[in-house]
């Protein structure tokens, strides 16, 4: 037989890459067969890298197409495609460029030459995949991620047979991230979960480790955020978030539950209205002693007929009181020539009522205040919730503390509309009675003699 003496080496996988004691685990959990992974690890324990191993072999393994899915593209482009390791070796060259066809920056987009096909996104343009069918994803910092994301992938992966691996740190309690690994280990038969603490990886000194609490400790006054990042701990908030102690007391108190409607009260919703960007609208009902929030609406790109349809669909439709908008919202068109607050009148009978002006720190403080006596259902505010656990003050790269402005993202619509929440329930708080069982009765009576919900709402 003859040989070639200049064929390159046979490559190795993983390429350029020995797994330390503590990764090792997961490339045997996908050998063994398992299909659904959570690996959560301290920070700087190298997840990124031995995730983009895994997927390599498996691009190798299996043709098919892959994706690698962070919080936002921009995230994908920074970490994986020019991310580098402490030695400069770019982590996406663990795929070894010996095996690629092409490859495009605009689209973060690999293609093997067995026809693989691996592309960077983010979960917060998720629909930009729609149609396409994925055999392996990894989802990296999932606790931070759009959870929608998953629930558009993970029937693909159900019929196909693909897997899932999803890296991240915690983020407290009131979060996907702690809702997907609960899932996990109370399902040990389908689900490989590792957590990870640097305690237990040895990949950071222990007295570097001693020496990072401290900074921390000094920094913020305790150590819930070296817990979090360091010691996988779910029980701390987000760095610089609003509301994270709140959601924690409401967490622990069994505060985040199921929430049944009560038709002795009215239901009333709060609106943060949008056009191009995400409409979200909380329905909460008030008591003498508590707020009970029964369900949460976001959407994009969707005009008034739209949340009008959504409002008659929800089971308390003829027991509506007042929807709460913002201040602007009687300056604002929803198209036509008129303002949101006419075009809602004139179509559909809905009487928008605004809001006074308040400042965001103000609504904020309300929010802050209101939110211990509220009580969330925890299937249908599940996403309304998590907005209120991401939303954080904008942190100052320059200065390295954070503003006393909150940031802008994902997070924004459903805590915009929650200010506007408490700023209606302390408009409302003066005016609760319980209704008696005579007039719940006498109400009754009313709605079968006037059936029609445009007559009902009318009144």
């Amino acid at each position: 037989m003859e040989t070639n003496d200049n064929a390159p080496p046979a490559l190795q996988i993983p390429h350029n890459f020995t797994p330390r004691h503590y990764q090792t685990p997961l490339f045997e959990a996908r050998d063994a067969g398992y299909r659904f992974l959570l690996y959560l690890a301290h920070r700087r324990a190298g997840k990124d890298k031995t995730a983009i191993n895994v997927v390599a072999k498996e691009m190798l393994t299996r043709v098919g197409t892959y994706f690698y899915i962070f919080p936002t593209y921009s995230q994908g482009k920074k970490i994986l495609w020019n991310g580098m390791d402490g030695d400069g070796f770019k982590l996406i060259h663990h795929i070894p460029k010996e095996l690629w066809k092409r490859s495009s920056e605009q689209d973060l987009l690999i293609e093997l030459k067995n026809g693989s096909i691996l592309q960077i996104i983010g979960s917060d343009n998720i629909d930009s995949i729609v149609g396409t069918n994925p055999v392996g994803c990894v989802f990296s910092e999932y606790s931070l991620q759009n959870p929608q994301a998953y629930d558009f992938i993970a029937p693909i992966l159900r019929e196909n047979g693909g897997w899932a691996l999803f890296v991240y740190t915690p983020r407290g309690k009131v979060n996907h991230g702690y809702d997907l690994y609960k899932l996990a280990i109370e399902h040990p038969d389908e689900w490989w979960v590792s957590r990870l603490p640097a305690t237990k990886t040895g990949a950071i000194k222990p007295g570097e480790l001693e020496s990072e609490r401290k900074r921390i400790v000094a920094r913020y006054g305790d150590d819930a955020i070296f817990n979090q990042e360091y010691m996988v701990s779910f029980e701390g908030s987000q760095q610089g978030s609003y509301y994270g102690e709140q959601l924690k007391h409401l967490n622990n108190t069994d505060r985040i539950t199921d929430v049944p409607w009560d038709p002795r009260y009215p239901v009333h919703t709060a609106w943060d209205l949008g056009v191009s960007d995400a409409t979200a609208i909380w329905f909460f009902q008030v008591t003498k002693n508590s707020v009970r929030v029964l369900d949460y609406e976001e959407h994009e790109g969707e005009g008034l007929p739209f949340y009008n349809q959504i409002l008659l669909n929800k089971p308390w439709k003829k027991y509506y009181g007042k929807h709460y908008v913002p201040h602007d919202a009687k300056q604002r068109e929803w198209g036509g020539g008129i303002t949101r607050i006419q075009t809602a009148r004139k179509l559909y009978n809905l009487i928008l009522t605004p809001l006074k002006k308040l400042s965001v720190q103000d609504g904020i403080e309300n929010l802050r205040l209101l939110l211990p006596t509220c009580s969330f259902d925890k299937k249908n505010t599940q996403q309304g919730v998590e907005a209120l656990s991401n939303y954080k003050k904008k942190w100052n790269e320059k200065t390295k503390t954070y503003s006393d402005k909150p940031l802008h993202d994902g997070s924004s619509h459903g805590s915009d509309s929650a200010r506007y929440m408490a700023q209606a329930v302390a408009k409302l708080r003066g005016k609760v009675e319980e209704e008696t069982d005579k007039r719940y009765r006498d109400r009754k009576k009313k709605e079968k003699k006037q059936p029609s919900y445009k007559k009902h709402y009318a009144r």
